[in-house]
């Protein structure tokens, strides 16, 4: 989800094709206008999986990064991470220009960009020896890592070991309000029920890609609760006013769906406490939550 002009854009992975979806009412998701936006090339190395689009606004173009696998293979040895750019000022109108892959040290997935103290960060999900975990590197443009790539998380924790896989994906970028720099991270197999979020944390000014800068929370900072399941992969996007930090996520609406069409987003509102963000449990199926803000902020 990305909220720019007082609009929100939405995407998800639809597997053969990439679209958007355009609405004013976050909370009318399901009658907002959509367009297929990119669909694959029928050979090359981004013809099959289309997954975990993002779409990203930086420096007056739009940017897409989702992950493909080459054609003739759907195996993790040849899934990357792929960038499509549109100058257009609108992202349902103009050309999406097929960018390339990412040209990272490891196959992976889930590709996702912050702009920090005027440098162009990437992060993504590498295929380690065992499992996955979180890699980081600067970019030299927004489809071209710069330098070292550092491998800054892995899955050492219980909890990260779900549904017969260590997995750590989906990360997501946050800065906190006093200058620390925070990653979200999925953990476990999305095919759990105990799919999770956990939380990376770097210093105000620290080297982002010392991995000994990163403190990992111990235990998952959003979990299945009030019969909602599998809360993972997540995004960050702001009210439309600009005065309040909002997560999406999906999740299922009850026990043993795994990673199928029953996930659906969910939102709500990041506190923030003593400078670390706190997200609240999945609200139950049918509770009202108060909308993102839309006044002008003070």
């Amino acid at each position: 989800m990305t909220s720019h002009d007082g609009v929100y854009y939405y995407t998800h992975t639809l597997g053969k094709r990439i679209a958007l979806w355009r609405t004013r009412d976050i909370a009318d998701l399901a009658n907002a206008e959509q367009k297929t936006v990119w669909t694959p090339p029928a050979t090359g190395l981004n013809a099959h999986s289309i997954w975990a689009p993002e779409l990203h606004r930086m420096n007056g173009k739009w940017y897409i990064y989702y992950t493909a696998t080459a054609a003739g293979s759907r195996d993790d040895r040849n899934r990357g991470v792929f960038v499509l750019e549109n100058a257009s000022a609108d992202p349902m109108r103009g050309e999406w220009t097929d960018r390339g892959r990412v040209n990272t040290a490891r196959p992976g997935i889930d590709g996702t960009v912050f702009q920090h103290r005027g440098t162009l960060w990437f992060a993504y999900s590498p295929y380690l020896a065992k499992g996955s975990g979180i890699a980081i590197a600067r970019l030299a443009n927004p489809w071209t890592i710069a330098g070292e790539e550092a491998v800054i998380a892995v899955p050492d924790k219980p909890w990260e070991d779900r549904g017969g896989r260590r997995i750590l994906e989906g990360p997501e970028f946050l800065e906190g309000p006093d200058g620390r720099i925070f990653l979200t991270y999925s953990a476990g197999a999305c095919w759990s029920d105990d799919y999770a979020l956990g939380l990376l944390e770097a210093g105000r000014g620290a080297d982002l890609l010392a991995p000994a800068s990163w403190t990992k929370h111990p235990l998952p900072v959003l979990t299945s609760a009030n019969g909602v399941f599998a809360t993972g992969h997540n995004g960050f996007f702001r009210s439309p006013d600009g005065g309040e930090q909002w997560i999406i996520y999906h999740a299922n609406p009850g026990p043993g769906m795994g990673c199928t069409q029953r996930r659906a987003p969910h939102i709500s509102r990041v506190e923030w406490r003593k400078g670390v963000p706190v997200f609240a449990p999945p609200a139950a199926a049918g509770t009202r939550l108060r909308k993102p803000s839309a006044a002008p902020a003070n």
